[in-house]
């Protein structure tokens, strides 16, 4: 039996829908942050219920499909107009409609999604419920796809009719009838035969990336966890075309007219390992600081449903910051700040922030576009602070700037210039540093801990708060450190 998320996966890839069907225990298991995105989905379909109330809902756990398809069934003969998860079987497909709702006889289909836009593949999605629905001979008059709209701002009170944006795609789901018998036949005599050869290439990574990559990149093709797709700023396309012309390790590259400066840089550097250290450009920058230099690093978290007033939907929302001041003269001072898990951080982290950094002193960050963008939006939601969070945030130097011009490149570095790349390269004792640390390693991990610190026992939540500041704390650490590596080349 074919499902709506098995027909979308088989528009992506066949091998992927053969393998998922055929030898599923190649197929990655979905880590934490995959997880978060499943569970978030159902959030918001389930809040999208509201915007037609007083429907059934077909309970997905405790009965069979073929239960699931009878209750619909009799909930429609019954006069039902609003049923959610409506589930149905034609042509051996099952699809679960998110929200059908039926007017005068004829039924509108709502799929609803977590993501701010009508993608692609959602289009493929509604289409194949809708060839299950007029197969079974539903007059289906609209399908719909709800999503959330980016440039909704919360107010005291969360208003569903502005939060969502519902898209009505009829016209192109009609269009696409016409291909999917023949998409289903093809499917099913791939799926009879023997794992299908086909090479890698952008539908690996597009729209979504696949569950068997790691079967089909490394077991199956042996692509070292180094290779031209790991080329900094080559666009993917290219990065395929040299594989596909046997080329997988950068040492194989022989033409360099292809590529800029730095992807050069970083193709040569694997040829003949070197480090390149441009000190003119390095004291060029070096030249522009001035003490004290408060070293400066954001962690934030995003809520798809915004809790609180002024926030829009996966806004990125502070609640942490580390400041390593350096004097300039061996003096080092830490500051830092953890917001009050369960209540809205920003006021009270944009307060903390101008207490911490004076008005006109350099601040200095890793991707400064970052840092300045998360004050000028604080400026711009607490308007009494603003025009002293501009002027930090005029002031912010972005110490990436010469990794990213390539005036420091390490080979160690393999492309990177991110900070966890440059670190270890840089300041080899410091190699394991994120590695060394408890709970949290990374921005991800932090992103993810602080909503849940409200909801965890007490013993657990000082544990993952202490492991928050270590983490955020590391950070400038290693800005500092990376300064005074620079420093020493010129």
């Amino acid at each position: 039996m074919f499902s709506k998320s098995l027909y979308t996966r088989g528009m992506q890839c066949q091998k992927s829908l053969w393998l998922k069907k055929n030898k599923p225990e190649v197929l990655s298991i979905p880590d934490a942050q995959r997880v978060a995105v499943f569970s978030n989905g159902d959030d918001i379909g389930s809040l999208a219920h509201s915007l037609f109330p007083n429907g059934k809902e077909i309970e997905f756990d405790g009965s069979s499909f073929e239960q699931k398809i009878k209750q619909t069934k009799e909930w429609i003969e019954q006069g039902e107009s609003v049923i959610y998860e409506a589930t149905f079987n034609y042509d051996d497909t099952l699809v679960m409609v998110d929200i059908l709702v039926i007017k005068e006889g004829k039924v509108h289909i709502y799929e609803v999604k977590s993501s701010t836009s009508v993608k692609e593949v959602y289009k493929h999605d509604v289409s194949i419920q809708y060839y299950v629905l007029n197969g079974l001979g539903y007059e289906v008059e609209s399908a719909n796809v709800v999503h959330i709209n980016s440039d909704y701002v919360r107010g005291d009170e969360l208003d569903l009719s502005e939060f969502f944006s519902i898209v009505d795609i009829s016209e192109i789901v009609k269009e696409k009838q016409k291909d999917i018998p023949q998409r289903l036949n093809e499917f099913r005599e791939m799926l009879k035969g023997d794992e299908p050869k086909i090479e890698i290439g952008m539908q690996c990574l597009s729209p979504y990336e696949c569950d068997a990559c790691e079967y089909c990149w490394v077991e199956q093709r042996k692509i070292p966890s180094y290779s031209v797709f790991d080329i900094a700023r080559l666009k993917w396309e290219k990065r395929f075309e040299l594989y596909h012309r046997g080329i997988v390790r950068l040492e194989d590259i022989d033409d360099l007219s292809g590529f800029n400066e730095g992807q050069r840089l970083q193709i040569l550097c694997e040829k003949t390992p070197q480090i390149t250290i441009k000190k003119e450009k390095i004291k060029e920058f070096l030249s522009t600081l001035r003490y004290p230099i408060y070293h400066l690093d954001f962690e934030t978290f995003q809520q798809s449903v915004p809790q609180w007033r002024g926030v829009s939907p996966y806004e990125q929302i502070p609640f942490q910051y580390s400041l390593h001041i350096d004097y300039g003269d061996g003096r080092l001072e830490h500051r830092e700040f953890l917001a009050t898990e369960g209540m809205d951080p920003r006021e009270e982290l944009a307060k903390r922030l101008l207490v911490d950094i004076p008005q006109d002193v350099m601040v200095m960050a890793y991707n400064a576009s970052f840092e300045k963008g998360v004050i000028k939006r604080l400026a711009k939601d607490f308007e009494n602070l603003s025009e002293r969070l501009n002027s930090i945030a005029s002031n912010i130097m972005d110490l990436m700037i010469p990794f990213a011009n390539k005036d420091y490149y390490h080979p160690q570095m393999k492309g990177s210039y991110s900070i966890k790349k440059v670190l270890p390269a840089l300041v080899p004792e410091m190699e394991m540093a994120y590695k060394n640390l408890d709970l949290i390693h990374d921005g991800g991990e932090a992103m993810e801990a602080y909503p849940m610190l409200s909801m965890m026992p007490q013993e657990e939540r000082e544990k993952y708060k202490k492991a928050l500041l270590e983490y955020c704390k590391l950070d400038t650490l290693a800005m500092v450190k990376v300064l005074e590596k620079l420093k020493s080349m010129v």
